[in-house]
């Protein structure tokens, strides 16, 4: 009998649940599910995580049914980073926890949202997603009776906070200030490298915004497949596609070199972390976090490669005038009524308008920014249009 090319042998520096630091607030363990199971479950059961399905990846969720939103991209995250911490033998359901919950802090419409909350922020402590998304899950989600938060494990709050490495020089940015202060009771490690899984997820987020951007980017018509060939890797890949299999229509074209391009990014991380793992010879998962350098990683002529792929996307996709308009509205959506909000506390639902009570004038931004943060694309359109236009009944 031959051996499945499936069943890997776990490596010696992959986390072990049943090792995990465990949770802030003791629980009983799961009687049916690893504590990163249940974390995972946790995460696609908030608030946070269903409103992904509305908020903006590159497109405005309205634009169109057939583009990446925040919780499409998510998805397709998680599933890259299962599939390739299990071909690394690594702890899959830590690295798609991880993956699944990376983005539930993004506010609507992008990082255009995110780019006017931090401008609007700046006098009041700031703001950055990759905080908001701790925030979320440590302490904006409230769904059980003895703790705000979902009471992650500690390799899963590790993991989301730092997982592209360690973050102890952005802890002076008034927008970290959430996380010196939950470290300072809560000790997470912020200097070091997270997880191998961890990682993994960072990766996989890499992978998957590159291929669905490049793919979301010709199906919106903001340039053509021929563009795509003098650029490296995904030019050599199409060039391939097209002299191969010339009796494909564009899109079973586009596809399939988004396909095989994914397959060429996944490969290439799991030959460099191999050939780093048996460089540095670490046999824990503490010693991943020992490491100066990180232990999953591409090559480095992927990274030159992707380099240049992010050049022609920025240029071409990110900065394109049609996604310009749409920036420039959304942040004037959200400026608006941040101001509003800031200014006449009383227009904010009844439960935010409570929360924005008793506190200084950046306590009260704070809760405006949240309150904003959590919008999905839809609901600030409509939010922004009962507050600023007057309907006349006849």
């Amino acid at each position: 009998m031959t051996s499945s090319p499936y069943l890997v042998a776990r490596a010696p520096y992959a986390e072990d649940p049943t090792r995990s630091r465990g949770r802030r607030f003791k629980e009983d363990e799961s009687r049916t599910r690893t504590p990163f199971a249940r974390d995972r479950d946790r995460i696609i059961h908030t608030s946070a995580f269903r409103r992904l399905k509305e908020k903006t990846q590159v497109f405005v969720a309205h634009e169109g049914d057939n583009f990446r939103t925040r919780l499409t991209h998510s998805l397709e995250v998680a599933q890259v980073a299962r599939s390739l911490a299990t071909a690394l033998g690594l702890d899959s359901d830590l690295a798609e926890t991880i993956a699944l919950g990376h983005d539930i802090g993004h506010p609507p419409f992008g990082h255009a949202g995110e780019d006017e909350l931090q401008d609007k922020m700046k006098p009041y402590g700031g703001f950055d997603h990759n905080v908001q998304t701790f925030r979320v899950v440590t302490e904006l989600e409230h769904r059980y009776p003895d703790f705000l938060g979902l009471n992650l494990t500690w390799e899963t709050l590790e993991g989301i906070i730092k997982h592209n490495g360690p973050v102890t020089e952005k802890l002076g940015k008034p927008s970290w200030k959430a996380i010196s202060k939950y470290d300072n009771e809560y000790n997470l490690g912020l200097g070091t490298w997270a997880s191998a899984e961890a990682q993994v997820a960072a990766l996989a987020d890499d992978i998957a915004y590159n291929n669905h951007d490049v793919d979301d980017g010709v199906e919106a018509g903001l340039f053509g497949l021929d563009e795509l060939l003098d650029v490296p890797l995904i030019g050599p890949i199409l060039f391939a596609v097209k002299s191969e299999r010339p009796d494909l229509d564009a899109r079973l074209t586009r596809l399939e070199a988004v396909r095989r391009m994914i397959g060429a990014m996944v490969d290439d991380v799991m030959g460099e972390t191999l050939q780093r793992a048996a460089a540095t010879g670490v046999q824990s998962a503490d010693e991943v976090r020992a490491l100066d350098h990180a232990l999953v990683a591409f090559s480095p002529d992927m990274a030159e490669d992707l380099a240049r792929l992010r050049q022609f996307l920025h240029a071409r996709m990110y900065r394109h005038w049609r996604v310009n308009r749409t920036r420039s509205q959304a942040r004037r959506i959200l400026a608006e009524m941040f101001t509003l909000f800031l200014a006449e506390p009383d227009v904010l639902p009844s439960v935010w308008f409570e929360k924005s009570q008793n506190r200084d004038e950046a306590g009260r931004a704070r809760v405006v920014c949240d309150y904003i943060a959590g919008m999905t694309d839809r609901f600030a359109i409509e939010e922004h249009r009962k507050l600023f236009q007057l309907d006349v009944w006849n």
